[in-house]
């Protein structure tokens, strides 16, 4: 099994998620009291959001390219970031490593076609949804097209995240808003949705709608497990 280096903080309540899963799929496919080979390093968000929000992300890159050779230095064969957003500097990172990111739209973008699905609705951070990073990855990289909500849903939806569900918070009328906005890309012609931040499967669930969701914490889990056991 290979030791693999986790980054999460960002929230911690998703970081739970990806230590708790990946450990329980270990368990699933190795039995006895097999558990997963992981350093974990949580960052202090707080530190991290006002340098989003002020667009400073070579600073951010250089906090995570020093990290991420600390986690290499220790001995990890590859590297998870725990959120979807801060895959925006993914590559950058990775040309100051030499080991691998398990990047979740690979992963996601497999997942998609694996239910032969070609047009998909992106829900996320604004950094997500507007960034181009993931979008152009999607539509470039694996040949998918994508469908975002509208400017007044994306604030909406990049704010319900970081005042809300980072934080723990989940409301009615949050995934009542969350299921209006993911029902117009319905009749927009999403045949299927990415939950394109971690903490947005903690609240919109399979059975909330009659098309397909791409749950990117479950799928990234699962593409690090795969490269851990293989």
């Amino acid at each position: 099994m290979k030791l693999i280096g986790l980054i999460g903080g960002m929230s911690w309540e998703n970081t739970i998620d990806y230590y708790r899963v990946i450990n329980e799929i270990i368990n699933k496919r190795l039995g006895d009291w097999n558990s997963a080979k992981i350093i974990l390093y949580s960052v202090n968000f707080q530190e991290i959001l006002p340098l989003q929000n002020s667009d400073k992300w070579d600073i951010i890159t250089e906090e995570m390219i020093e990290i991420c050779k600390k986690l290499e230095l220790i001995g990890c064969k590859a590297i998870v970031i725990c959120s979807n957003t801060m895959h925006k500097i993914a590559d950058q990172i990775e040309s100051q490593i030499s080991i691998p990111i398990i990047h979740v739209v690979d992963k996601t973008s497999k997942a998609i076609k694996k239910k032969n699905i070609n047009k998909v609705g992106l829900l996320g951070t604004r950094f997500t949804m507007e960034g181009g990073f993931y979008v152009r990855r999607l539509e470039d990289k694996h040949k998918l097209s994508v469908l975002v909500p509208e400017k007044k849903e994306r604030d909406y939806i990049h704010n319900a995240i970081y005042t809300e569900f980072a934080k723990g918070i989940f409301k009615n009328n949050t995934k009542e808003k969350f299921l209006e906005i993911i029902h117009e890309l319905i009749q927009n012609g999403a045949q299927g949705i990415i939950l394109g931040c971690t903490e947005i499967p903690l609240i919109i669930k399979p059975e909330d709608v009659n098309i397909p969701l791409f749950d990117t914490l479950k799928i990234h889990l699962l593409g690090a497990v795969d490269y851990m056991l293989n």
